[in-house]
């Protein structure tokens, strides 16, 4: 009897979880399909300029897709090096005493406040470090926000890989020391090959961390949104313009406010891709070493 009551309960709780998923995909889908019907959806997709909330409204979207993923990329080539070393030394080269301090250590960078890494940025990456390099650079630049989104997302980087690689199997590595390979050789071309695909999940994820996130780009990107391949200028994101409609007043039901649900829906698109594709990606893993 009080096995099947907390199965019951557990039933539960997965319910509410899935209507609870459910329920902002329907509001989503509701209140995008509103907005479409007022503005094209190509005018929406293929716009280059996005004006919500000015007096003359234009929705091109490009804007923000390509702010979005601006910052992405700059963040990735930031914590794509730094967290793939990180996961290789932990996993190959830190004694278990090093591991044991260094991995807690790095996780609770992930545990950081988001609004924390976006003050970093405008008061000590970009003033102390990128004017130094880019004098010309401005208070907000997608530069600042991606290179703090990128440290926000080395632990996730790091983490994962480093799981992947400590999953490969010993007998991998003790045959490579036998064949006379160095533990450079061995953690290259041997550990790393072997883990590629928890580690390009670890890539996605991370990829999908920073797509979705807000506070950093909110404070440090600015809110201009402008189709520019300049990093050192200021862009806005998709996460950065839903901020910034809610903290002013707009009228339910008008396009500005439909168009929030627009541009969720969209982010909600690319999020669940990225995920899809790291689930898959992982699940290669599982099979291999399992």
């Amino acid at each position: 009897m009080q096995e099947r009551i907390v199965g019951v309960l557990l039933w539960i709780c997965g319910a509410l979880s899935l209507l609870t998923t459910a329920g902002i995909i329907f509001v989503l889908f509701q209140q995008a399909f509103v907005f479409f019907q007022q503005i094209p959806i190509t005018d929406f997709l293929f716009g280059t300029t996005w004006t919500a909330l000015f007096k003359t409204p234009l929705y091109g979207v490009l804007p923000l897709v390509s702010g979005t993923l601006m910052i992405t990329l700059i963040a990735m080539l930031v914590a794509i090096p730094l967290g793939l070393m990180s996961a290789i030394y932990l996993s190959e080269y830190a004694p278990n005493r090093a591991r044991e301090i260094l991995k807690p250590a790095l996780e609770l960078l992930a545990g950081i406040p988001t609004i924390v890494y976006g003050f970093f940025a405008v008061t000590f990456i970009r003033p102390d470090i990128l004017v130094k390099i880019f004098p010309g650079i401005g208070p907000f630049s997608a530069l600042s926000a991606g290179v703090a989104v990128g440290i926000l997302t080395i632990p996730l980087v790091a983490s994962l890989s480093e799981d992947s690689m400590r999953a490969v199997p010993r007998a991998l590595r003790e045959g490579g020391y036998a064949l006379g390979a160095t533990k450079l050789e061995v953690s290259w071309q041997i550990v790393v090959p072997a883990a590629i695909s928890g580690i390009i999940a670890s890539f996605i994820l991370a990829m999908s961390r920073a797509v979705g996130e807000t506070m950093i780009v909110a404070l440090a990107a600015g809110s201009k949104a402008q189709l520019t391949g300049n990093p050192l200028e200021p862009m806005q994101t998709m996460t950065g313009f839903i901020v910034q409609a809610f903290s002013g007043d707009m009228v339910v039901g008008t396009p500005p406010y439909l168009s929030l649900f627009a541009v969720g829906l969209l982010l909600f698109f690319i999020t669940l891709a990225l995920n899809l594709i790291s689930q898959k990606v992982v699940g290669r893993f599982r099979e291999a070493y399992e």
